[in-house]
């Protein structure tokens, strides 16, 4: 009954939302980046799904996030966090419901091939331009949320640039489930990869207890065309696994800010 109960509410919360996501692109309104964040909020809630930042968010515009993907449900955790859009594999644009939502919150549709490097850059390269923060996972797939995958260092072409860009690494880590210590084996409750089935999962996900989330956020570097893509892709990829290790074994330091639903992002969340 509780998956019930949860997917008709997300439902009904998307419907809530959806003209005025529509209404904030037809108008290039700021509501275009804000009613991501509050949706998500609300999924999370929905979920079950306490969602804590752990350090400062950038607040420059343009900031590229480069996290580690560990679910779908990234999307939902990271957008309660943080105002932007999301680089996504081609493939994603029509995906049932989730290329409809991917697509009202402007994400980047790229084909990650490697002979399509110089592409993808135009492509992310112009919406940074606009100002919008971007969000990419530069492992170019999703695994079980217990380690972080070497990053591809094509995608970090779009750093290569004549004006600076702030780049901050972010780390994602599911910890709790049901307020108790998530090990490693459960951990895949979570976690979306290999050839799972997406219905299949969110059916999964529905049906569990309340789940804490961790998000990083590490300290930016600045770039510019002189950056080594693969320099930068190994420095990031160092920041988030640190910051996988350190959330797993509770070892994270400082104060979390909680994401609330229905609240604009703050600095520090």
């Amino acid at each position: 009954m509780i998956r019930i109960l949860r997917l008709a509410a997300i439902l009904a919360w998307t419907l809530a939302l959806l003209p005025l996501q529509v209404y904030g692109l037809v108008r290039q309104s700021p509501l275009r980046t804000r009613i991501p964040v509050v949706y998500h909020r609300g999924v999370a809630r929905i979920l079950g799904f306490k969602v804590e930042a752990w350090g400062t968010r950038s607040t420059v515009h343009p900031t590229l996030f480069v996290a580690n993907h560990t679910s779908w449900l990234d999307i939902v955790v990271l957008s309660c966090v943080i105002p932007g859009s999301f680089v996504s594999k081609a493939e994603v644009r029509n995906w049932p419901f989730f290329g409809t939502l991917a697509k009202l919150q402007r994400s980047v549709f790229i084909d990650r091939r490697r002979h399509q490097v110089a592409n993808h850059r135009d492509e992310i390269g112009t919406r940074l331009d606009a100002g919008d923060n971007l969000i990419l996972f530069p492992e170019g797939t999703s695994n079980d949320g217990n380690r972080v995958l070497p990053f591809k260092s094509a995608l970090f072409a779009v750093a290569q640039r004549s004006t600076p860009l702030t780049v901050q690494p972010v780390t994602v880590a599911y910890t709790h489930l049901d307020d108790m210590p998530m090990g490693r084996h459960f951990r895949p409750l979570l976690a979306w990869y290999g050839d799972m089935r997406l219905g299949r999962h969110l059916w999964g996900v529905l049906g569990l207890g309340p789940v804490t989330v961790a998000v990083v956020f590490h300290p930016p570097v600045v770039t510019d065309a002189a950056t080594s893509r693969k320099e930068l892709a190994d420095r990031c990829r160092a920041a988030v696994a640190n910051g996988l290790s350190r959330a797993l074994m509770g070892r994270l330091d400082g104060n979390a800010t909680t994401a609330e639903p229905g609240v604009a992002a703050s600095p520090a969340a």
